[in-house]
C-alpha cells in the first residue's frame, strides 16, 4: 500500500516539514493524534490522522500494535518497531529515507507514528522505480539492503517532488535470513557509488562498541538481529557492490505496485 491518497484532504496544515526532523520527532512524540480514517487496502491497520501540539500541526500515519496481523516468519507484535528501527538507520545513513517515525502510545494502543509525506501525482512511480540514473531511487535501494527491506513496493515509494524520494512500510525488515524482495534491482552486482558508501561507514560506526545505533536497534529489534544487520554492513563494505537477489526467496514482492 501507499501512503497516497490524491482524494483525502491531509490533516493539519502543514507546518512541520519531513526535513525538519527535531520538530516532527516532538511533534509526532507529544501531539494529540485525532483519527480522521483508515487505508483501508493496508493488510495491517493504518489509521490516517490529524496531530496537533503547541501551535505545530500535520498528518500523520498510525498503525497500533493491537491491528497488526500475524506473520510466519516475523514475531508477533514486532512490525511497529521495525518501522521506528528503519527511521534510525536512515537518519544515521544521512540518507533521509525514511519519514520521522516514532513509538508512542495512541487511541488504540502503542504503535507507530510517521508524518505523512504527500508525493507529487505527477511523478510516474513505475519510471521512477525502473530508473538507472535517480540517485534517491538508488540510496533507497542501499538502504534497503541495509535494512533487508522484505517487501519494497512500487507504492512505498514517496516522491514529493523536490528530487528527493522517502519511502513507507517498513515493519517487515532487519529479518535475521536474508529476505531482501524490492523492485529495485537495477544497480544488483554493481560497484556502490561513494556516497553510499560513506553512508554504510556511519551505520559501522554508530553500531561499534556500544554506539548510538546500535543501543537503539537493541532497544527495538532482538540482539540476533541487530548483529545480523552489522553484518550486512560489513558484508557490503567489504565487496563495495549492490547485493544479488537472494537464490531461495521471491527477489520481487506481490503484487510489486
Amino acid at each position: 500500500m501507499t501512503q497516497s491518497s490524491r482524494d483525502r484532504t491531509p490533516a493539519g496544515d502543514g507546518t512541520v516539514s519531513p526535513r525538519d526532523t527535531e520538530t516532527a520527532e516532538r511533534l509526532l512524540s507529544l501531539g494529540r493524534l485525532s483519527v480522521e480514517g483508515r487505508l483501508v487496502q493496508a493488510s495491517n491497520a493504518t489509521l490516517y490522522c490529524a496531530i496537533e501540539w503547541e501551535g505545530l500541526s500535520a498528518a500523520c500515519v498510525y498503525k497500533p500494535v493491537a491491528g497488526e496481523r500475524p506473520l510466519w516468519d516475523f514475531p508477533d507484535g514486532t512490525l511497529a518497531e521495525r518501522e521506528v528501527a528503519a527511521y534510525a538507520v536512515s537518519e544515521t545513513m544521512g540518507l533521509h529515507v525514511v519519514p520521522p517515525t516514532v513509538h508512542r502510545d495512541g487511541p488504540y494502543g502503542p504503535g507507530m507514528v510517521q508524518l505523512w509525506v504527500e508525493p507529487d501525482p505527477e511523478v510516474d512511480l513505475v519510471a521512477l522505480s525502473r530508473s538507472e540514473d535517480d540517485a534517491a531511487i538508488r540510496r533507497m535501494a542501499v538502504f534497503d539492503a541495509v535494512v533487508n527491506n522484505a517487501d519494497r513496493k512500487i507504492g512505498h515509494l514517496l516522491p514529493p517532488g523536490d528530487g528527493h524520494v522517502y519511502g513507507c512500510d517498513h515493519g517487515v525488515c532487519f529479518s535475521v535470513d536474508y529476505k531482501l524482495r524490492t523492485v529495485l534491482w537495477q544497480w544488483r552486482g554493481k560497484p556502490l557509488p561513494r556516497e553510499s558508501v560513506e553512508a554504510l561507514a556511519r551505520v559501522e560506526a554508530g553500531m561499534r562498541d556500544g554506539g548510538p545505533l546500535g543501543r537503539r536497534l537493541g532497544e527495538l529489534l532482538t540482539p540476533e538481529e541487530v548483529d545480523a544487520t552489522r553484518r550486512r554492513v560489513e558484508l557490503m563494505l567489504k565487496h563495495r557492490i549492490h547485493p544479488y537477489p537472494p537464490e531461495d526467496w521471491p527477489a520481487i514482492p506481490w503484487p510489486p505496485m
